[in-house]
């Protein structure tokens, strides 16, 4: 049992779950140690929640902490049931609760009623991801061919993705209420140029060309051709954007797509998600709590109609996802394509801001010097999800690699590129195309602007 009721002061003991013997056992091999590690840190994430905290919804597009913890525990429960065709689910009433959108198991939860049900509670929950942690575990210490490893890795990655979604939704329920259980501090920048970086077009070949997992939509490598062009060194800044905001950019009709043009008087947006005018300087509120805004972070939870109306306004344009992944992985003097801006070395709290570096906020720009591209462009791995100009679809030659995950949302979404500080290091790749539709804004995305043809 995870959770201690006997406990006036909570708190779940994770260390001394009835299944911690399975985490530390001799047999790890590297698919176990993974799956190991990612479900400590999922633990590790809601550790200091307070009991009420895991059943709340605070919007439609958001989702109760206990529902994540139950949803990645089911998404696990599929994959075993890839493995064995004789696997019986946990419970009926958890699997009707915990799909998200698989019609082949029938009718998906509503999304915007997660939060109205008590039932699974906390408590069943916390014992249903235990008891799935062990028979996974259980599985993993036997032989299992290539093919069920990928799954089951596929299943560790969509944990990675709900450990990023459920940082959006703590932050949206607590902001500064919410105490992790790491925090470290942003390092202090140096000055860095701020001339665009110019790159030059040709043919160059996207996706991911390496032997470590990526998702089916990273694949197959293709040819594209791409003029020259300029790429900003970094992402828009605060300071920069406070501009847009200071010239009318949320009032001037001209600078908008025509639907987000509906969406900012259906909303009444005039600043980014969270920001707010206190004594005529704007603020924002965030794990740090309502705190002025950081000139020199790059601008946070806009969306990509602000991104686009930005870029309009100053005479530039959002980079297609090509433009962006050559800026960030190509090396000019190698011919060579890597894995991170830096190269195909995993990343470090020295090179980018991704959850490990524990910052909970967004690095100003300069921080973070030995991560840049070989282009000569800064931060484009962590801090925030870099908008791109590109509609999320198959590459040419796509082939499914999982049912219903991917290729179901090839419609009304563009493709976002980079991970933030919320996005774990195992999630993260240059070749990584996150996706939202065009209106979304809790989640940890900016972006930065390209020139040229």
């Amino acid at each position: 049992m995870i959770w201690d009721h006997a406990s006036p002061t909570r708190k779940h003991n994770y260390t001394k779950s009835k299944d911690a013997h399975l985490l530390t056992t001799e047999l790890q091999t590297p698919l176990l140690e993974q799956f190991t590690t990612t479900r400590t840190r999922t633990l590790e994430l809601v550790r200091t929640l307070e009991k009420d905290d895991f059943v709340i919804q605070t919007a439609r597009y958001a989702s109760p902490p206990k529902w994540h913890i139950g949803h990645v525990s089911w998404i696990h429960e599929v994959v075993l049931s890839k493995i064995d065709p004789s696997y019986e689910f946990y419970s009926k009433e958890f699997s009707d609760y915990l799909n998200s959108y698989y019609q082949q198991f029938g009718v998906p939860h509503d999304k915007g009623q997660r939060g109205a049900s008590s039932r699974p509670t906390t408590h069943q929950i916390f014992q249903y991801f235990d008891a799935i942690t062990k028979k996974m575990t259980d599985t993993l210490v036997r032989n299992i061919t290539d093919e069920q490893k990928k799954l089951v890795e596929m299943g560790c990655h969509h944990e990675c993705q709900h450990q990023e979604l459920l940082i959006y939704d703590i932050q949206h329920m607590l902001a500064d209420q919410y105490r992790p259980v790491k925090k470290n501090q942003v390092p202090v920048p140096v000055k860095i140029k701020d001339t665009p970086v110019s790159i030059s077009g040709g043919l160059y070949t996207m996706g991911y060309n390496k032997d470590r997992y990526c998702y089916d939509v990273e694949l197959p490598e293709h040819k594209v051709y791409l003029n020259d062009y300029t790429l900003d060194r970094y992402p828009v800044t605060n300071s920069d954007y406070i501009r847009f905001i200071e010239d009318g950019g949320y009032n001037t009709y001209k600078y908008w797509l025509s639907d987000g043009w509906e969406k900012v008087k259906e909303n009444k947006w005039q600043a980014p998600m969270y920001w707010t005018k206190i004594d005529n300087k704007w603020h924002t509120r965030n794990f740090a709590g309502t705190t002025l805004v950081h000139p020199d972070e790059p601008v946070c939870h806009v969306s990509y109609y602000e991104a686009d109306a930005y870029s309009k306004w100053a005479g530039k344009r959002l980079p297609t996802e090509a433009e962006w992944e050559k800026a960030a992985c190509w090396n000019d003097t190698t011919q060579k394509k890597t894995v991170f801006p830096w190269g195909d070395e995993s990343p470090t709290p020295q090179r980018c801001n991704l959850l490990e570096s524990y910052h909970w906020r967004c690095a100003p720009i300069g921080a973070f010097p030995d991560g840049a591209s070989h282009a000569g462009c800064q931060q484009m791995i962590g801090d925030i999800w870099e908008w791109t100009s590109s509609e999320f679809a198959g590459y040419p030659g796509f082939k499914s690699g999982f049912d219903e995950y991917n290729d179901k949302w090839f419609t009304g979404q563009k493709v976002l590129r980079g991970g933030s500080f919320g996005t774990p290091q195992m999630s993260i790749r240059g070749s990584y195309r996150n996706f939202f539709r065009l209106d979304e804004r809790w989640m940890f995305a900016g972006f930065r602007c390209a020139q040229g043809a």
